[in-house]
């Protein structure tokens, strides 16, 4: 089923952690750049609604489209993947299956850390992108409030968010597990995109640390974060001094190329690094150095495994709300379906009453009250026609080609 735009449908195209490696993820990961890139594309191909989802942990596009396969297409000319692996990796959902997808998505159900409600951000990021380009309409901008809705409901109604919820708190909590003394250890995070700002966030809240440096490629944006806390900022340039006093690296950069490679590290000391980035920001090459420990984004969700069968008792609670709120927005989808004939018959009421009165009044038998009681009748008749198609859904199609066939609508004259 169509669930709006016309004759196309809704689909839901992506990739991510359930069946892609980290790697993988990497090729198909979009920077700013490419996300803007790719809507301004798309518009040229006719989308007229599309929102791109990009995360650590996958890489989603929600649009109108006549195929998926534009979507799938737009995806790979404008990231690393290819489409043959999408084939065998990626996933295409259609209308309303495409839509509970994004609420699972949006309410942290579908996270690779169950309960992460870092993802809502990041879609509605992705929506205030579309919408600056004319790219998130009316359906986009109530969807999204749903899942929204659904996301704080979730959180204040349940307990789902016990333990590690994000991957910046994941991080966190894998520090102070595996360092001693973490207190007294000297802890580097290289960048200030979100995931940064709020690893050094649970860094300055959960540990009573006073030796925090962060370093930003863009000076002021590493200040900017740093007056929120008590952190040192270092330039740039500082970057492989910094690296030879740091027990603790967070590299968090965003890059779409790695930003730290075995060149830049020269320390014997034991040095753990934490690749918070999609792709990878730290290279490969730093595992052939034996005094160095990194961890990237898969091995981190592994350490919730121990708060998961906790948070899992809520799941039943949260996935009530989630359909109870996802009802409410498909409901109103149905209901919009309707608008464009009950607007044409409305109006086709009007102009026959308008041409009536004129035609009473050249008669002077046409009372005030006339119209007034004629007024009510046309809402009466549009009203009890929305209320039989709200109540009878699977007869709805039936019934609204039968309205047009009779007054001779032409819903399309409303868009």
């Amino acid at each position: 089923m169509t669930v709006d735009n016309e004759t196309k449908d809704f689909y839901a195209i992506g990739i991510s952690y359930k069946t892609a490696d980290l790697i993988t993820r990497g090729k198909f990961s979009l920077s700013t750049e490419q996300c803007n890139a790719l809507l301004l594309e798309s518009k040229t191909l006719g989308v007229s609604e599309i929102l791109i989802n990009t995360t650590c942990n996958r890489t989603e596009i929600y649009a109108y489209a006549d195929h998926p396969d534009l979507l799938i297409k737009l995806l790979c000319t404008h990231s690393s993947g290819e489409i043959s692996v999408f084939d065998k990796l990626g996933y295409v959902l259609k209308n309303e299956t495409a839509i509970h997808h994004i609420f699972s998505v949006g309410t942290g159900l579908d996270s690779q850390i169950l309960g992460d409600f870092e993802i809502i951000g990041q879609l509605k990021q992705g929506f205030y992108r579309s919408k600056k380009l004319g790219l998130a309409n009316g359906f986009s901008e109530r969807m999204v409030n749903a899942v929204i809705q659904a996301s704080k409901r979730i959180k204040t109604e349940t307990k789902i968010s016990t333990g590690a919820t994000s991957v910046s708190f994941a991080s966190v909590q894998y520090i102070i597990q595996h360092i001693e003394d973490v207190s007294n250890k000297n802890i580097l995070l290289f960048g200030t995109g979100k995931i940064g700002r709020n690893t050094c966030e649970n860094l300055v809240k959960h540990t009573t640390n006073d030796h925090i440096v962060l370093i930003n490629r863009t000076h002021e944006k590493a200040k900017s974060v740093a007056g929120k806390f008590n952190v040192l900022v270092k330039e740039y340039g500082d970057l492989p001094s910094q690296i030879r006093e740091a027990d603790v690296m967070i590299v968090a950069t965003g890059a779409q190329l790695p930003t730290v490679g075995k060149d830049i590290i020269h320390t014997d000391k034991p040095l753990l690094i934490l690749d918070l980035s999609i792709p990878s920001n730290v290279h490969e090459n730093v595992k052939s150095l034996t005094n160095v420990t990194l961890v990237n984004l898969d091995t981190l969700s592994q350490i919730t495994n121990k708060t998961l069968s906790e948070r899992k008792k809520h799941l039943p609670q949260a996935k009530a709300i989630l359909n109870e709120v996802e009802s409410e927005f498909t409901q109103w989808l149905h209901d919009r379906q309707y608008a464009p004939t009950l607007r044409a018959l409305k109006a086709k009421l009007t102009a026959q009453q308008s041409a009536d009165i004129k035609a009473r009044q050249r008669k002077q038998t046409i009372s005030e009250e006339a119209t007034v009681v004629s007024n009510q009748m046309i809402q009466k008749i549009t009203g009890q026609l929305a209320n039989y198609l709200k109540e009878n859904p699977s007869k709805a199609n039936d019934t609204l080609t039968i309205f047009q066939d009779v007054f001779q609508l032409d819903p399309s004259l409303d868009e």
